[in-house]
């Protein structure tokens, strides 16, 4: 019988093929560049919100101009808001004359009484 001797020899070691790697600690985060690409837009979206709030908050607090003149007037015995408002209407419209005083007076209707105080427009 023979016998068969069979030795093994390490495997050469080249330095430059040994890849460094980086050591984390437990319960530390990596990005990926996806996650980089997410967090970036989640922040992009956010100065947008808070510039588009401060932009309504800007134009909602801004004057354009005086307010329009108006009068207190007390109504008579057989005053009705339509003669009331026809000699304010100075050749406009009737109508638009009787809205501006509802919303001028909070009323729901056009019924006033007699010693109601109105504030109507000017004129």
């Amino acid at each position: 019988m023979s016998t068969m001797t069979l030795t093994a020899a390490p495997a050469p070691i080249r330095l430059g093929a040994v890849r460094a790697t980086r050591r984390t600690t437990p319960g530390s985060l990596r990005l990926t560049r996806r996650g980089r690409l997410a967090v970036l837009a989640a922040g992009l979206l956010l100065v947008a919100l808070v510039g588009v709030v401060l932009a309504g908050v800007s134009v909602a607090t801004s004057e354009s101009g005086t307010a329009p003149a108006t009068e207190t007037i007390t109504v008579g015995v057989g005053d009705t808001l339509w003669a009331i408002a026809a000699e304010r209407a100075e050749s406009g419209d009737v109508r638009e004359v009787i809205g501006r005083i509802q919303q001028l007076n909070s009323l729901d209707g056009g019924l006033v009484v007699t010693g109601q105080r109105l504030v109507v427009p000017a004129g």
